[in-house]
């Protein structure tokens, strides 16, 4: 699958809905500036072993660059190109003043030890310190990155200026000038867009059903908002697999978690302490997850999950595409034809470069929010993004990603004219 052919495909569909100006349009279709580097470092062994990381600035035509920041063994250029590309039209979805950008260190983090994954940030940090700061380029986490390694960032980066500068990164410890709720903002913000659907499309939380794949932070947390809402999880996975209530009661994501803690994975059996169901429960795979037929489906995983073979077998009745790419094209097509509703990567995942912006600004000011008010502000930005994303759906009688494409171009498009 190459993630970037279907970025510009995406870019293709909504481009010809707006007649996007072909300078524009042409502009887009590749990044303002690839990095890709070569990251040595000494192993606990003494042996020194080289890693392959790359950053991908798309485009900074309303703000600085902005992306996350993966350590991931299947990362590539191409991959990160996409990512960032998405990062742009997320941003701009938001109307939040940032570009896109994305990065990656090609690596299973797994297989190093905390000193290593220091040592590797620390001199990825170097080798970019030319092409990153608060008002150039800001990274923050993604795929197995966290707020520890952004710490080490900021501080690596401090100590090359000759002071502190906790804007160059975002999605640090609260105790090392972060934002509350940055951590589970991804989450909230989707959990805010279920609502606003609900809303408009008149159905009741508690008679709803929902399928999660991926149980990591994104996972869990917008399980565990949407349980607290009412909704009946009946299915959530990790890597591994997954678990199905047959009976469609429900399930406590925090139960789930302390099996997953346990045991290494989510299991086949609902526990609650040492209590086990085994016989409504039982085990799943990811791609028997995907085609339950439940009212909401959630990937919150990786990119590409639903594609060209199992589109057409989606029988979930709406998909809230929590992880960036989810859904590829040919899978988007098939999906549509079946008059379902996608909720986009680009709108809904997109609360935690929301908080990333708070975070950014609250660094810049040196003043700090509280929880209540940053989840205030959150919400408030949601709600209006849905709303104008959904406005335009109407209007073009489109699907909403095309939708939220449409808006994020004429808003990059407006940006690069005023500019001249």
């Amino acid at each position: 699958m190459n993630a970037f052919k279907n970025a510009l495909d995406q870019l293709a569909i909504a481009a010809k809905k707006i007649d996007l100006d072909k300078t524009v349009w042409e502009k887009l279709k590749n990044p303002d500036k690839s990095i890709q580097v070569s990251v040595p470092i000494r192993m606990d062994d003494g042996n020194i072993k080289t890693f392959e990381g790359y950053r991908v600035q798309y485009d900074n035509s309303r703000g600085p660059y902005k992306g996350g920041l993966r350590y991931y063994p299947k990362t590539n250029i191409n991959e990160v190109k996409a990512l960032a590309f998405w990062m742009t039209i997320k941003c701009a979805v938001m109307d939040i003043p940032f570009g896109g950008a994305k990065g990656g260190i090609k690596i299973n983090p797994k297989q190093l030890s905390n000193s290593e994954l220091e040592r590797l940030t620390r001199v990825f940090t170097r080798k970019l310190s030319q092409d990153i700061g608060p008002e150039i380029d800001i990274p923050a986490p993604d795929v197995y990155t966290n707020p520890i390694v952004m710490n080490w960032i900021m501080d690596e980066y401090s100590k090359i200026r000759g002071h502190n500068i906790p804007a160059v990164v975002t999605g640090k410890s609260v105790e090392n000038n972060g934002s509350k709720g940055r951590t589970e903002a991804t989450s909230l913000g989707g959990a805010y867009i279920i609502k606003k659907l609900a809303q408009k499309l008149k159905f009741n939380p508690k008679k709803t059903t929902v399928a999660i794949q991926g149980f990591g932070n994104v996972g869990y947390n917008i399980a565990k908002f949407l349980y607290k809402s009412g909704y009946k999880i009946i299915a959530l996975s990790d890597s591994k697999g997954g678990i199905l209530d047959k009976n469609k009661t429900g399930m406590n994501p925090d139960n789930i978690m302390e099996t997953k803690t346990k045991e290494g994975h989510i299991g086949g059996c609902y526990c609650v302490g040492s209590v086990c169901d085994c016989k409504n429960y039982q085990r799943i795979t990811n791609e028997k997850l995907l085609q339950l037929p439940v009212d909401i489906l959630i990937p919150s995983a990786l990119e590409g999950v639903i594609k060209k073979d199992n589109g057409g077998k989606i029988k979930a009745k709406i998909i809230v595409e929590m992880a960036n790419g989810a859904i590829t094209p040919e899978a988007d097509k098939k999906i549509n034809r079946k008059h379902k509703l996608i909720i986009p990567d680009v709108l809904a995942n997109a609360g935690g470069v929301t908080v990333s912006y708070f975070e950014w600004v609250q660094n810049r000011q040196n003043y700090y929010w509280g929880l209540d008010e940053v989840n205030e502000k959150l919400k408030q930005i949601m709600e209006h993004s849905f709303n104008n994303v959904w406005e335009i759906r109407q209007k073009y009688n489109t699907d909403m990603r095309t939708a939220a494409f449409i808006l994020a171009l004429d808003r990059i498009q407006t940006s690069i004219k005023l500019r001249g």
